[in-house]
This record gives C-alpha cells, sequence and structure tokens, in this order.
C-alpha cells in the first residue's frame, strides 16, 4: 500500500468533493468513508516522506482520519476540508514523530528528486545520497519540502496545513533548503558544490 502510494504520487489527488464534505459533517458515514479511500494513498504517500517509516505512516494516517471524523461537525467551511485535514495529518506527525528518537529510514525519496524542486537536487542521480540528507532534516523542515514539492501545495495552503504564517513558510523553506544543501555537503560525495536554489516567488 505505502509504495503504491509512493509510486502514484500525492500530487495526483484530486480535491475532496464538498457534498460529501457536507454530508461527513451531518454524521453519514458512507460519506466519510468515501472521503477516507480519496485521501489515503495520498496522505499515507505524505506521511511516509515525513516520518521516512511505514509503520510510523500508517499511525499517523489512521490517527489523523479519527481526528478528522470527530472532528468534522465543528469545520466551518467544507471547501476548506483539505487543508483542514493536511492540518491534522502534520500533527499527527509530529506527534508519531516525537515518538521515535531515532530515523529509520525505509525507501528511497523519489519525488523531491523530481525537475519541480529547486536547483540544489535538481541534478543528483544518486538518490541514496539525497535520501541520507533528508534523513538529517528535522520533521519540520521534511514536512514544507513535502508539502511544496510533493503536493505541490501553494505557500496559502502549506501555511494553513503547518498552522503557520504564510511568511514563515518561506522562511521555513529557506532553511530547509540550507539544511538539505548542508547535509548532501557533509555526506563528503558531492563532485562540486551545488549551484544555489531557486529564489522562492
Amino acid at each position: 500500500m505505502v509504495e503504491g502510494a509512493h509510486q502514484s504520487g500525492a500530487n495526483s489527488g484530486a480535491a475532496v468533493d464538498t457534498d460529501l464534505v457536507r454530508s461527513a459533517m451531518r454524521g453519514d458515514e458512507r460519506a466519510f468513508t468515501e472521503i477516507v479511500n480519496s485521501v489515503a494513498d495520498r496522505f499515507l504517500g505524505v506521511a511516509h516522506r515525513i516520518l521516512r517509516d511505514a509503520a510510523l505512516a500508517e499511525d499517523a494516517v489512521q490517527q489523523a482520519l479519527l481526528s478528522a471524523w470527530r472532528d468534522l461537525p465543528d469545520l466551518r467551511d467544507p471547501a476548506k476540508f483539505d487543508g483542514w485535514a493536511y492540518r491534522l495529518l502534520i500533527h499527527a506527525c509530529y506527534m508519531e514523530a516525537r515518538k521515535r528518537k531515532r530515523w529509520h529510514p525505509a525507501t528511497i525519496v523519489r519525488s523531491i528528486a523530481e525537475p519541480t524542486a529547486p536547483d540544489l537536487i535538481v541534478g543528483i542521480v544518486e538518490r541514496e545520497r539525497l535520501e541520507r540528507g533528508f534523513e538529517r532534516l528535522s520533521v519540520e523542515h521534511r514536512a514544507v519540502l513535502i508539502l511544496t514539492y510533493y503536493i505541490d501545495l501553494p505557500s496559502e495552503q502549506v501555511a494553513e496545513a503547518l498552522d503557520i504564517p504564510v511568511g514563515t513558510v518561506y522562511s521555513r523553506l529557506h532553511r530547509a533548503q540550507q539544511a538539505l544543501r548542508g547535509a548532501l555537503e557533509a555526506d563528503g560525495r558531492l563532485p562540486h558544490p551545488p549551484e544555489p536554489a531557486q529564489a522562492i516567488e
């Protein structure tokens, strides 16, 4: 299940239908099941990339979906379900990360190495090297990179998901890029220093 989610890519998922959200908000379990089916692979892909552990990712997704079902009646705008649900997922990932003092990377980063990422990591063909660098990042830095480059969310939605101001998204993303650069350089295997990352619009 995790590998399938990774291969399909989380950014391929469409927004959840607002009619389904409205029905689920009224307690319709069948509607909520449809919502779960539409977001589960996406959420699992995000959680796995942040936590680097399949079991922790599954626990985080389960917790996020349970929280969504419990708190859904309090959601004010059904159209904002996606950002709201991502915020629950990121929070669940943070909680799971605190349970694990040491990271155990399970898979190779895929989407972060795609051409949509900054020049810092575009050209790096050895994904295991990128994996080692990504492993050294904090969970907060992983989250902002995943939401920006894997999910391809606009900065406003990243801010909503992380529950931080948009300006903080830009600064955290910049620090995450710098941290990844430093981790890759510390690896000692880069043939030459990477080009500076593209400016964030």
